[in-house]
């Protein structure tokens, strides 16, 4: 019989099928160290929100600042492109689902103003707030300088998929490594989920690696265009391929995953997969101090010819300080984030997150099939 093997497929996990197996060592939560190193930053929170028009304000970016964490704002929004951008999320968030993709078409039509990009980063900076900003590789080689020259402590460049080689007849690539060579701040790049884009593009000098391809709340891309890892499995393979080029260089690169956490449970496992840092976007957006009221899309979700996102409704279910620290007045897990983290770290024996590396990781039932059957009969009530 002939071999009608075409190609391989290799199995590909998410979070709910996995699970940390404690530690044989417990540690006290109040001693573990959660600190994300990005180049020769340092930030005491692992956290950063994801670079969404409907969560990263200049004024979140402040709030968020204050707890430790670090916030995206997205140079190519409604805020670099209008002088009164509440008012134009406002018409995003008031539209009905009929019509807010072919308005938000139109909206995102609008030229970037090159004043306003300094406006908004100087705005937080001098709130006395660190400042990360994002651009599409296309227009970095034009915002990038304006960020800088207007304060930006962090460049992330971001689109759909990144890649360190990108071929194309209409305009030349950007270059990663002359891009780090040209700015005197710490470059993030992504999305990424495979081990040797890892680490091609790790070798280009960045300082960050953002993780994921299709898992984010307000994302149809692997709808859209079938394309995708589920992020156990990326970051996982993003991790393995900076532990290489730390073995190479003695240089090591963060490892941020970034969509699809839905709670405290989703962002450990993200840690021992191998995350030095997650990036938020749903669980942000519902957040009172969001710009969003209850609503998140994102950032491809404006494409003119193919979006590849939706507005979605998240709700809004308390302030970002119950987020991040509590007291959590739901039981799903979006809130006290960071003391879940450093539960999670104590009870798995883990003084760091590095350490969190190191925690065995099993293959296991989905939690709401194992035991939950009470908690879903109350959801549904």
């Amino acid at each position: 019989m002939p071999d009608l093997e075409y190609k391989q497929l290799r199995r590909a996990y998410g979070f709910d099928e996995v699970a940390l197996v404690p530690g044989d060592v417990t540690i006290n939560p109040d001693q573990t160290n959660i600190e994300l190193h990005l180049d020769k930053l340092t930030f005491p929170l692992p956290i950063l929100a994801a670079a969404m028009d409907a969560v990263a304000s200049p004024a979140f970016s402040v709030a968020l600042s204050k707890f430790g964490g670090l916030a995206v704002m997205n140079l190519e929004g409604v805020r670099s492109r209008y002088e009164r951008p509440d008012d134009v999320i406002q018409q995003i968030v008031s539209a009905s689902p009929a019509e807010v993709t072919t308005l938000m078409q139109k909206i995102y039509a609008e030229p970037i103003k090159e004043k306003l990009v300094g406006e908004r980063i100087r705005t937080v900076k001098q709130a006395g707030a660190m400042v990360a900003v994002s651009v599409t590789p296309q227009l970095t080689k034009r915002l990038a300088p304006l960020a800088v020259e207007a304060g930006a402590d962090v460049l992330v460049v971001q689109s759909t998929v990144t890649t360190a080689r990108h071929i194309s007849k209409s305009y030349k690539g950007l270059v990663f490594s002359e891009l780090c060579s040209s700015v005197p701040v710490p470059v993030v790049v992504g999305n990424c989920v495979s081990y040797n884009t890892s680490l091609e593009l790790m070798r280009t000098g960045i300082a960050g690696l953002l993780v994921g391809v299709g898992p984010g709340a307000a994302c149809t891309t692997r709808e859209v265009l079938g394309v995708g890892v589920p992020q156990v499995t990326a970051t996982m393979d993003c991790a393995a391929a900076r532990e290489q080029y730390y073995k190479e260089s003695g240089r090591y690169v963060a490892v941020i995953t970034d969509g699809g956490m839905r709670n405290g449970g989703d962002v450990c496992k993200a840690l021992a997969c191998g995350a030095d840092a997650v990036m938020l976007g749903s669980i942000f957006a519902q957040t009172e101090e969001a710009p969003g009221h209850g609503y998140h899309w994102g950032m491809a979700t404006s494409h003119s010819a193919l979006p590849r996102g939706t507005r979605i409704r998240v709700g809004t279910t308390g302030k970002l300080e119950q987020v991040l620290h509590g007291p959590a007045t739901v039981t799903d897990g979006s809130q006290n984030l960071v003391g879940a983290i450093r539960t999670a770290l104590g009870v798995c024996g883990a003084f760091t997150i590095k350490d969190m590396h190191n925690v065995e990781m099993i293959i296991a039932p989905a939690i709401k099939t194992e035991g939950k059957g009470f908690q879903l009969k109350s959801a549904q009530c």
